[in-house]
């Protein structure tokens, strides 16, 4: 579920919205003078932008979301902090040598006048077996203010040339022949390649992240899957954010 960042260098560095970083911290009431890494801790980082709401206001959403408990949501950080420090005090009960740790970063990765992207990525340990990393993009069209689809950049029924082209690029990555099975190291559904849910607009290609217990077992770890533009040049919709990187 949860990976490292990957590091794609940029063609265009050119900020077009401005933001600044903002650093949320909460520790457990029993935490006393332990160090933040011996004890239960709950962590955030991640862009406020100056005139971009709805851009904010999608970055809460993906923070919020990666670790809702409890029936009723919560609608900000600090009241989530809260809430999972709360079930850490009740498991601890029988779990007395047991913490949480939440550390959990969104930063902005790449910007030009089309496109803002923003990488969130973090750990997270909430009681289970063990904890996990975690890797997502936010792709936002800085223009018209919205998150950028796949459907906004490929054109209408080339979706499934665009999973076939993955596929082949994938096969070779893994080492595995065009006839081969996906059923016995593999999670795709129906054991039928699938693009990941998380993908990255980069200047090269659409960088598609497959995170922990995505396609493979926990031990095997995240899977990254890059598809070239110049491998894709007639499936994609013209003067479309990626536009600019098709030569």
């Amino acid at each position: 579920m949860w990976g490292k960042p990957a590091k794609h260098a940029p063609d265009i560095v050119k900020d077009t919205l401005t933001y600044k970083y903002i650093a949320f911290k909460e520790r457990a009431p029993d935490c006393g003078n332990k160090a933040d890494s011996a004890c239960t801790v709950i962590k955030y980082s991640y862009p406020v932008f100056t005139a971009a709401k709805s851009l904010n206001d999608t970055i809460k959403t993906h923070l919020l979301n990666l670790f809702q408990v409890g029936e009723k949501p919560d609608t900000s950080l600090k009241d989530l902090s809260k809430t999972l420090i709360g079930q850490y005090m009740d498991e601890k009960k029988d779990r007395p040598d047991m913490f949480y740790t939440v550390d959990v970063k969104a930063k902005v990765i790449r910007q030009d006048s089309s496109l803002t992207l923003v990488e969130i990525s973090g750990y997270g340990y909430t009681g289970g077996a063990h904890g996990g990393f975690y890797k997502g993009f936010i792709n936002w069209n800085s223009k018209m203010k919205k998150i950028v689809r796949l459907k906004d950049v490929i054109a209408i029924g080339n979706l499934s040339k665009l999973t076939a082209v993955a596929e082949k690029i994938f096969r070779k990555n893994e080492n595995l022949a065009d006839t081969a099975s996906l059923a016995n190291n593999y999670f795709f559904k129906e054991d039928k390649f699938g693009l990941a849910n998380e993908y990255a607009i980069n200047p090269t290609g659409i960088l598609f992240f497959y995170n922990q217990y995505e396609i493979k077992p926990y031990a095997a770890g995240t899977t990254e899957l890059l598809v070239p533009y110049n491998q894709i040049k007639s499936l994609l919709r013209p003067h479309t954010v990626v536009s600019q990187y098709v030569k």
